[in-house]
């Protein structure tokens, strides 16, 4: 796993605004496109890492779901696209999620600070966040910051359509549920497992309408989307399920395993 990096501070804004590197960190299912910065993007995501961690030190949480709009998925009727836990880390609020590697059929998980969290020329400046209840947190704080425990449920194949009742790739969204599912239940110390807990639970996928032209033309120019293992009655009846943002945060609010959704801008 990756090395935790630290927050950006008011001086790493300061030098992002005028760097000419090219941005090259990995992305959750998009490709790595090396181009310099916008500075008025900087700005916007450094403006939303603060306000979020305003309102995180407000709430008094030590664990929160957070998530991002990194992709326009309105068509979809889905607001967000990418899914962490944001958790203190003394004074300081870290990101643990899984991001895709550039486009590529790989993922691995990663520590950022907000900063970096936002700091993916967002499609929507704006940050979608559930409190789990005290108890969930208490038993998610130690697996976020141990780092056997957080790759744990790890699959490094990735499909940004993953299916979400099945193991052979795995999606970032799919990696944090699950990974909330082993945190809550002793028993769930495999993928299969987890998902027998969530599928007690109630959780419930995002069911998406996607053809067979597009389906094919997605397997074919993009290493990061499969369909291979969703179940051939609905993958040809045009059905794909896959976790999303939405549907967890509402599996959340409904099973009463955290509050309702909060938006930060």
């Amino acid at each position: 796993m990756n090395t935790p990096r630290p927050i950006l501070t008011a001086v790493a804004l300061a030098v992002a605004l005028v760097a000419t590197l090219a941005v090259t960190s990995a992305h959750a299912g998009r490709s790595c496109e090396q181009q310099p910065p916008q500075a008025r993007n900087v700005e916007r995501a450094m403006n939303l890492a603060l306000a979020t961690a305003k309102q995180l030190d407000q709430s008094g949480a030590q664990v929160v779901v957070i998530a991002r709009a990194g992709q326009d998925l309105g068509k979809y009727g889905l607001r967000y696209s990418h899914l962490g836990f944001a958790y203190r880390d003394g004074n300081a609020w870290r990101v643990a999620h899984k991001l895709n590697h550039c486009g590529t059929a790989q993922g691995a998980i990663y520590r950022q600070g907000l900063g970096e969290f936002f700091l993916d020329d967002l499609f929507d400046y704006r940050a979608g966040i559930v409190i789990p209840t005290p108890a969930v947190q208490a038993l998610l704080l130690p697996a976020l910051k141990d780092n056997a425990k957080l790759a744990q449920l790890n699959t490094t194949s990735y499909s940004m359509l993953a299916y979400p009742w099945a193991t052979k790739y795995q999606q970032s969204n799919q990696w944090a549920l699950e990974t909330l599912a082993m945190t809550q239940e002793p028993g769930a110390t495999t993928r299969a497992k987890a998902q027998s807990w969530l599928q007690l639970k109630g959780y419930e996928p995002t069911t998406l309408k996607l053809s067979a032209t597009t389906r094919l033309g997605a397997r074919v120019t993009a290493a990061n989307v499969a369909f291979d293992d969703h179940p051939s009655e609905k993958r040809f009846s045009d059905r794909i399920e896959t976790v999303t943002v939405d549907s967890v945060f509402a599996w959340l609010t409904r099973s009463g395993l955290g509050g309702a959704e909060q938006i930060v801008r």
